[in-house]
């Protein structure tokens, strides 16, 4: 991927928080986690290919990644089981 492509996705990305800085640093290590993981140091042929990766990558960190901050279990997990708590105490 060239520097413009990639600048440009980086910069799409970041206008949606624009005036939530409070809420910028958990989106910012997100993005710093992604780019470390999967982007630097690497030439995408399209920007499918790059917006592929990044997909890729964004479904395992959901599905995939145990959270030490979510007790060991990945995001969606633990939306379930809190979902789950949620329904059991209503009932």
């Amino acid at each position: 991927m060239n520097r413009e492509i990639h600048v440009r996705i980086c910069e799409s990305v970041r206008v949606r928080f624009l005036g939530a800085t409070r809420h910028n640093s958990p989106t910012e290590s997100l993005w710093g986690s992604l780019k470390q993981a999967r982007i630097h140091g690497r030439r995408f042929a399209t920007r499918r290919e790059a917006m592929d990766e990044a997909i890729d990558w964004l479904s395992f960190y959901n599905h995939g990644r145990l959270h030490s901050t979510l007790n060991y279990v990945s995001p969606m997990q633990f939306e379930r089981s809190w979902y789950a708590a949620q329904r059991q105490q209503a009932a």
